[in-house]
């Protein structure tokens, strides 16, 4: 009788373990999908921005001419592959991307013509609403990763996700200049 006591207990216990392993897999999986979902929602917007760059490039170079330093880094940015970038690349060609623009806005308070240009207001008008949605896209991306990092290093999920294979995923920082809330409306 003491035998069959053993064995059921050793099977509870077995059968809780298996249980606890499948659904902290399934829980690693799930916020893996999150943060990958995050990351392609966040991208979207990178990508409309990266689109938008030679229309606002090519309407500063008009009017900006001797402003060449900061169209140049622009150019040089947006002329590497956006789809052959991988997702640490695009987060810094972002913060460098950002940089970049909140200069070339600068540029239009030296340069009243350009500041009344119609379709240059039209430009950063576009440009600040996809600022808006690259920022909350940032916080919802950096709500999924903090999530997916606290299971994959908090004990005892932490055991699950390293025999797996989970890593903990970077947060998508931004500089001190966009902390700043510049403004790119004119």
């Amino acid at each position: 009788m003491g035998f069959y006591v053993v064995c059921i207990v050793l099977g509870i216990v077995f059968s809780v373990i298996i249980f606890y392993l499948f659904v902290t897999l399934n829980s690693l999986m799930k916020l893996k999908n999150l943060v990958e979902e995050a990351f392609y929602t966040m991208d979207v917007y990178l990508k409309k921005r990266w689109n938008l760059v030679p229309n606002v490039v090519e309407t500063v170079k008009g009017y900006a001419e001797h402003e060449k330093r900061t169209l140049e880094e622009i150019v040089r940015l947006r002329n590497t592959i956006y789809e052959d970038m991988s997702s640490k690349d695009k987060m810094d060609v972002d913060r460098e991307m950002f940089s970049s623009f909140s200069r070339l806005m600068a540029l239009a308070e030296r340069y009243p013509e350009l500041k009344a240009s119609e379709q240059f207001g039209a430009l950063s008008k576009e440009l600040s609403k996809l600022e808006e949605d690259i920022a909350n896209a940032r916080k919802y991306y950096n709500g999924t990763v903090r999530k997916m990092n606290d299971k994959v290093q908090m004990f005892p999920s932490n055991l699950v996700a390293k025999v797996i294979g989970f890593k903990t995923y970077p947060m998508f920082e931004t500089t001190d200049e966009a902390r700043l809330n510049v403004e790119f409306n004119l």
